[in-house]
């Protein structure tokens, strides 16, 4: 057993070897800026692009919004498919430990007893010759298969990968999660948002037409310009069922995220002026970006342990060495187990080399390595994704800010414009026609407005999860 442990501590197939971080220096193609764009106003703040700065656990906590904290404290309790990750990662756990009894000897105790008549042509197996007799036998075997060529510490290596893929598939469930929340409560408040901004249009709207209905009956107008607006005004109302339906469908997500049936949800207090804009965004280094991104550490553990597999591959056919022990007693009464005489035992060792499988076993092996360079493969492929969603949330972060400003002015030029035209009416000096296209115009840019500082918070959310969502500091 001595020498066989001394063998193990060579085991066939490749060791594993952690890929080395792609050598890149930024992650867009231009020099990324300092800062953002900004503008007037709370919502319009120049975000500072911070390079090298750590990326909190509570990122969420940077939008200043008690609700949305509530909300994610209450999904992160409740979801489901967190709890199914955490359990799988519990089963993976208990199958690297199961795995790992097989380094160690295994032990059974048995006991037998029984009552047995041989037939009168059959020679008793007692040595008085009794034909019925009872029999007790009480035994304990051993036995342990040394593990030369590794097989067995490639095969724990490769459950204990496994139940590392686990672990890091449980932090982008918890990332997932919980950037879902936040874009989820961001879209929730640009819809209300939205929906207010039509609400005050179609407001705007129906006071028009009443001034519109007053003029008429003065003769100041024609009915064209009453139908006209009528018109508008049914067109301003048509908006609003389906930005109703968006935000109720809206809802129905959030309830399903945090664990609750839609009919238990209750109305979520969240609109957009309750959100801040993170004033600074981190920008890890590319270098450390392999290590925090949870789906690229499952990826490199998936890539460990299928390297493990080819050593189990390449141990199968080598030879396998079993060692066997076995001692115990039998007798007719139990009282007599323990007599020297009735003791029997057994030692015994057997080796096994395959000789003819059909090439079973190289094909086995050469299957193994095909899945290491499948996920080799895979490994690759979430890097690069994972510098492009970065690389993505930098750009989209930039042209955000330029959105908003463009918004801005568009929704100040559009409210001065209407407020000139509805002054220009009341002197006679423009068609109700003009207002009415005013009136839309406005409404469009509000609209736009209330979309592009949603686009801006859900955009800087979406930068924190392309960042990891740092989980690795997190307490527990």
């Amino acid at each position: 057993m001595a020498a066989s442990a001394a063998l193990a501590a060579c085991a066939a197939g490749p060791d594993f070897h952690r890929p080395e971080a792609p050598v890149v220096s930024a992650f867009t193609r231009d020099t990324l800026p300092g800062q953002t764009a900004g503008v007037e106003g709370p919502d319009g703040l120049a975000q500072v692009f911070r390079s090298g700065l750590d990326v909190p656990a509570d990122w969420w906590t940077l939008f200043g919004s008690t609700a949305l904290n509530a909300m994610v404290r209450r999904s992160l309790g409740a979801n489901p498919d967190l709890e199914s990750a955490r359990a799988s990662l519990r089963v993976a756990q208990e199958l690297a430990r199961a795995q790992g009894a097989g380094l160690w000897p295994f032990a059974q105790a048995s006991f037998s007893p029984s009552r047995q008549r041989v037939s009168a042509i059959t020679t008793s197996p007692l040595n008085s010759g009794d034909s019925v007799f009872n029999l007790h036998t009480a035994q304990l075997s051993i036995s342990y298969a040394p593990d030369v060529f590794g097989a067995t510490r490639r095969a724990i290596e490769s459950a204990q990968a496994q139940s590392e893929v686990q672990r890091f598939q449980v932090e982008a469930a918890y990332l997932t999660l919980t950037a879902n929340v936040v874009v989820g409560a961001i879209q929730l408040a640009s819809l209300r948002g939205q929906l207010e901004a039509t609400q005050r249009s179609v407001q705007a709207s129906s006071d028009q037409l009443e001034v519109l209905k007053r003029q008429r009956q003065f003769g100041q107008i024609a009915d064209a310009a009453v139908l006209a607006q009528e018109a508008a005004l049914a067109q301003a109302r048509a908006a609003l069922p389906p930005l109703q339906k968006q935000l109720q469908l809206q809802r129905d997500v959030l309830a399903t995220l945090s664990g609750r049936f839609v009919a238990d949800d209750s109305d979520e207090d969240l609109d957009l002026a309750a959100l801040q804009l993170p004033a600074e965004l981190p920008v890890s280094l590319p270098s450390e970006l392999v290590a925090q991104r949870p789906d690229i550490q499952a990826a490199q553990a998936q890539l460990h342990a299928a390297s493990a597999q080819i050593g189990v591959a390449v141990a199968n056919r080598l030879p396998q060495l079993t060692l066997t022990a076995s001692g115990g007693a039998m007798a007719t009464r139990m009282s007599e187990l323990t007599r020297a005489d009735n003791v029997f035992w057994n030692l015994a060792a057997n080796a096994t080399q395959p000789l003819f499988d059909g090439a079973a076993l190289l094909h086995r092996q050469r299957a193994s390595q095909a899945a290491y360079e499948q996920a080799a493969a895979q490994y690759r492929s979430t890097v690069i994704a994972a510098f492009q969603n970065v690389a993505d949330a930098l750009e989209a972060i930039k042209a955000d800010a330029d959105a908003l400003a463009a918004a801005v002015q568009a929704e100040q030029s559009a409210r001065a414009s209407l407020e000139i035209a509805r002054r220009q009416l009341e002197l006679g000096d423009v068609s109700p026609l003009s207002v009415m296209l005013a009136e839309q115009a406005w409404q469009q840019a509000t609209i736009a407005l209330v979309q592009a500082r949603a686009s801006r918070l859900a955009d800087s959310a979406a930068m924190f999860q392309a960042l990891g969502g740092g989980w690795w500091n997190r307490r527990n």
